[in-house]
């Protein structure tokens, strides 16, 4: 399946944006769609003001891991930024986003002039100057050790290509990380094995990300080390932090080779990865091939009629779309599908995701999935159902497990849709179940089912004064979660007083909205709405948004809410006030500027918030009211100044593919 599509028309999908005063490219182009990915958009990131916080991650499509060069501290959630100096390795990571941070991370580095281990002693000053960063390949030129690293991936393997000068003092170092770790240097092989336990959220059972590392030369030397302890010649090590390093005495240009493959499931599977992903394969025969597997994913869509910016920036997003959830399943020697279960500990058979908020994606990841690459959300939705079956519920956020973080039951919309929208040949009447659990209970924690349940089912919202917070917020995502319930009810014949049920609660929306402001506002037990009221406060009743933002948050039945604002022309005038007020705020409820309030402030849009998600849609909305025009002028608008192929080239987090694929 193949979409040819003009760069304008396609804009509606995916933030290819930048001005058309240069060249365009011809349509005969014969570069190569990978090439125009720029997978540093987006790093030059901190955490008070967010450009993407991305990292250049080197994998391939949903792969099981991926690679990075780690600029950061070990552990820190912004592994790399646009603007650091020196490189302390090259990690392995998981990690959607630096605030869920990582987990089963171990990382690689070479190193010249002596065994230097610590993260900090071994770092090496670094140019973008000698950097090349592709999705399927990294290069860069490590200054203090003068050796060239280069990496190419597969799902869950990867080769690395280290060139070194001459030196009696070349080595290698593998770095487990902390939390208690296990290295073992097998030198008759060629071989380092080991397994790393690190993870940042969640309580897990029996985690382990094993590794094995493969070598095509013998080691000089072998040792390993503990924290800052070296134990020379010593071939195993278990501890905290565990690490090992093997030497070589190098030839000027020489080349070392090293084959790594991982697996939560065992170091056997680990060994079957690297064989089956790998095999005899050199490490130009890989970069080939996860080229080739790029530009199939890539052309899925064929863009014409732009600039080379927008060229770049258009394939750069949708690069970002095709990582998370990425993939925890295993294929077995036997061919079985196998995943250890972030819910029992155990291996089990069958798919298994992680590393998504469906607070974000819900909005346009999961609709563009559903569009383009239905065959992998299809593997997703089985993946939900072991969620499921495993954990008793299905995810609001997985890295790699429940994470209690935002809030809504959105999984809703990410199974109804899917199942709408045409999926077949998995386990829908299981996931309907799941939904039903989820819309009716509260979970074992307040990201998961419903938090404030029983209010939501008897008042038809949650309260502003019981002490749960954002509790508008959650209101206004149950409804639009009860009417994606409702829609699968039908579809799936369920009995009309059930669909009914859905029906009903899915017009609870309109519980919070306050004439007097023509505004969503937070709303008492006992009926009256919260006051004071500053419709500019962030957080309170509102999920990292204030009202202005989440007011439009009625994704099914915006003639409802163009009702309750008293018209087409009022709810134009209402569109036309989020661009026209001042980007004034009140950060009280955070107690200082998160870094979502900032990007709004100098964005210049006034209200308008494109960094984050509440208010995303909006745009669209003067569609249904007779003003089409202004959503072109205010997509072509957000798209020329949110959007650039460069590393400030977002204008907020860019969120698992979801800011992409808007």
């Amino acid at each position: 399946m193949k979409y040819i599509l003009s760069l304008l028309s396609v804009a509606v999908l995916l933030g290819s944006c930048a001005k058309n005063e240069l060249q365009t490219v011809p349509s005969d182009s014969s570069i190569a769609l990978v090439d125009y990915v720029n997978p540093l958009m987006g790093t030059d990131s901190e955490i008070s003001l967010s450009n993407g916080n991305t990292y250049p991650a080197i994998g391939v499509p949903w792969g099981m891991n991926m690679w990075t060069p780690q600029t950061g501290v070990m552990g820190h959630g912004w592994a790399y930024t646009y603007d650091a100096t020196k490189i302390r390795g090259f990690k392995q990571t998981h990690q959607p986003s630096p605030w869920m941070n990582d987990y089963g991370q171990f990382a690689i580095m070479p190193v010249t002039g002596g065994m230097k281990f610590n993260q900090d002693d071994r770092a090496s000053w670094f140019s973008h100057k000698a950097e090349v960063s592709k999705p399927h390949y990294y290069s860069v030129y490590l200054a203090d050790h003068d050796v060239t690293t280069e990496i190419t991936p597969t799902e869950r393997a990867a080769q690395f290509r280290f060139t070194f000068p001459k030196s009696d003092s070349a080595f290698i170092v593998v770095d487990a990380f902390d939390r208690g770790t296990y290295v073992k240097i097998i030198p008759e092989e060629n071989k380092i094995i080991g397994y790393t336990v690190r993870y940042h959220r969640g309580e897990y059972k029996n985690f382990k990300n094993y590794f094995v590392i493969q070598f095509d030369q013998p080691f000089d030397n072998i040792n390993t080390w503990s924290g800052n302890d070296l134990a020379k010649g010593q071939a195993e090590m278990e501890a905290n932090h565990a690490g090992a390093i093997v030497g070589f005495k190098t030839t000027k240009g020489q080349v070392i080779n090293a084959k790594v493959a991982s697996s939560f499931i065992s170091f056997e599977q680990a060994e079957f990865n690297l064989s089956s992903e790998l095999g005899q394969d050199d490490f130009e025969t890989t970069k080939q091939k996860a080229a080739d597997l790029w530009n199939d994913k890539l052309g899925r869509i064929k863009v014409e009629g732009g600039s080379i910016d927008q060229m770049r920036t258009f394939y750069s997003c949708l690069y970002r779309t095709l990582f998370f959830p990425n993939k925890l399943y295993e294929v077995t020697k036997s061919g079985e599908i196998m995943h250890w279960s972030p819910y029992t500990g155990e291996i089990l058979p069958g798919y298994m995701f992680g590393g998504t908020g469906f607070w974000d994606t819900f909005r346009a990841l999961y609709p563009f999935l559903n569009l383009v690459y239905p065959s992998i959300n299809k593997e997703m939705q089985e993946g939900l159902i072991n969620d499921y079956k495993e954990g008793g519920w299905l995810p609001e956020w997985s890295s790699p497990g429940y994470a209690n973080i935002m809030v809504g039951n959105n999984s809703a919309s990410v199974v109804a849709e899917a199942y709408i929208k045409g999926l077949r040949g998995y386990d829908i009447e299981t996931l309907y179940e799941a939904l039903v659990h989820g819309a009716n209970n509260e979970g074992p924690m307040t990201a998961v089912g419903r938090a404030g349940v029983k209010y939501y089912n008897e008042l038809g919202y949650v309260p502003y004064d019981v002490e749960i917070n954002e509790n508008a917020a959650r209101t206004l995502e149950y409804a639009y979660d009860d009417f994606s319930i409702y829609q699968l009810a039908k579809a799936l014949n369920k009995p009309q007083e059930e669909i009914d049920l859905y029906a009903k609660r899915s017009q609870n929306y309109k519980n919070l909205f306050d004439p007097s402001s023509g505004l969503m506002r937070g709303k008492n037990k006992d009926g009256s709405f919260q006051s004071p009221f500053n419709p500019f406060k962030w957080g309170d009743a509102f999920t990292e948004g204030n009202s202005w933002h989440y007011s439009w948050s009625v994704f099914h039945d915006v003639q409802g809410l163009i009702d309750l604002m008293g018209g087409e022309d009022n709810f134009v005038a209402k569109l036309d006030s989020v661009f026209e007020l001042p980007p004034i705020f009140d950060d009280s409820y955070y107690g200082g500027v998160i870094h979502e309030i900032r990007e709004m402030q100098i964005a210049n849009m006034g209200q308008y918030a494109h960094g984050n998600q509440p208010i995303q849609h909006m745009i669209y909305l003067y569609n249904y009211a007779g003003a089409p025009w202004k959503t072109q002028y205010w997509a072509r608008e957000t798209m020329n100044r949110m959007y650039q192929p460069t590393p400030d080239g977002y204008c907020g987090d860019e969120d698992n593919g979801q800011t992409s694929a808007w």
